[in-house]
C-alpha cells in the first residue's frame, strides 16, 4: 500500500499521481481508470478517488463514459485542430500586447530557456515548453486572454507532451528546437517591435500544427 504523504489531501495525492502518469504516458489514451482499482493502487477510499477522476475531467485529462466509467482521454486529430485554432487566436495576440512590458519578464523567459537545458525528463521539456507561454499571457496583461488559455491548458499538455515524446522518439533533437525557437521569441521581445514579435508567435503556432502528422490518429 503506498503511504499518502500527510502534506496534502487524499483527493489531491491521487489526482497529482495520475495526473503524472497520464502526462508521462505511462496511462495511454483509453485506458480504463476504474475507481476501486486505482484505490487499491494508490492505498486510499474509492472517495478520494472518484472526487480526484472529476478534477482530472475540469482539467481535460479524463473522460467519462455514458455508463459514468472513467477513461484516459484520448484526443482526436479534430481536437488538435481546435485546440490549435484557439492557440492562433490567442497567443499572437498576447505576444504583441506583451512586447511593450516583456523587459522586466524577459529574466524568466530566459530562465525558462535554461530550465529546459536542465531538464531531466521529457515531460519536464513539455512542463517548462507550456511554462514559457503562460508567461507571455501573463506578460499582456490581459485577464481574458490568460484566463481563456488556462482553461485549455490541460489539454494543450496532453497533446504537447505525446507530440513532445513522439518527435523525441523519431528525431532526437526535441529539447533542442524548443530551446532555439523559444530564444528567437525572446531576442525578437528584446529589440522587435510588437507587429514582429505577433508576426513571429504566429509563426511560432503555425509550425506546432505541422507536427500534427508526427502523431498518428487517435493516440
Amino acid at each position: 500500500m503506498t503511504e499518502v504523504p500527510a502534506f496534502t489531501s487524499r483527493t489531491d495525492y491521487a489526482a497529482s499521481l495520475l495526473r503524472q502518469e497520464i502526462l508521462s504516458g505511462k496511462m495511454e489514451p483509453g485506458d480504463l481508470l476504474a475507481e476501486s482499482a486505482v484505490a487499491v493502487r494508490l492505498g486510499v477510499s474509492r472517495v478520494p478517488v472518484r472526487e480526484a477522476l472529476f478534477t482530472l475531467e475540469r482539467e481535460g485529462f479524463v473522460e467519462f463514459s455514458g455508463t459514468g466509467r472513467a477513461f484516459v482521454k484520448a484526443l482526436s486529430p479534430q481536437d488538435f485542430d481546435e485546440l490549435y485554432t484557439l492557440r492562433l487566436a490567442l497567443e499572437p495576440l498576447a505576444a504583441r500586447l506583451a512586447s511593450p512590458s516583456v523587459t522586466c519578464d524577459a529574466r524568466l523567459l530566459e530562465k525558462n530557456i535554461k530550465d529546459t537545458n536542465r531538464a531531466k525528463t521529457m515531460l519536464d521539456v513539455t512542463r517548462l515548453d507550456l511554462e514559457f507561454h503562460e508567461i507571455i499571457l501573463e506578460a499582456s496583461g490581459n485577464g481574458r486572454l490568460l484566463k481563456l488559455w488556462r482553461s485549455m491548458r490541460g489539454e494543450l499538455e496532453l497533446w504537447l507532451g505525446r507530440l513532445h515524446r513522439r518527435h523525441q522518439v523519431q528525431k532526437l533533437d526535441t529539447r533542442a528546437e524548443t530551446m532555439r525557437s523559444h530564444q528567437t521569441i525572446v531576442d525578437c521581445f528584446k529589440q522587435q517591435t510588437p507587429a514582429a514579435c505577433e508576426s513571429l508567435m504566429r509563426k511560432h503556432i503555425t509550425g506546432w500544427r505541422e507536427w500534427l502528422p508526427v502523431l498518428p490518429e487517435g493516440e
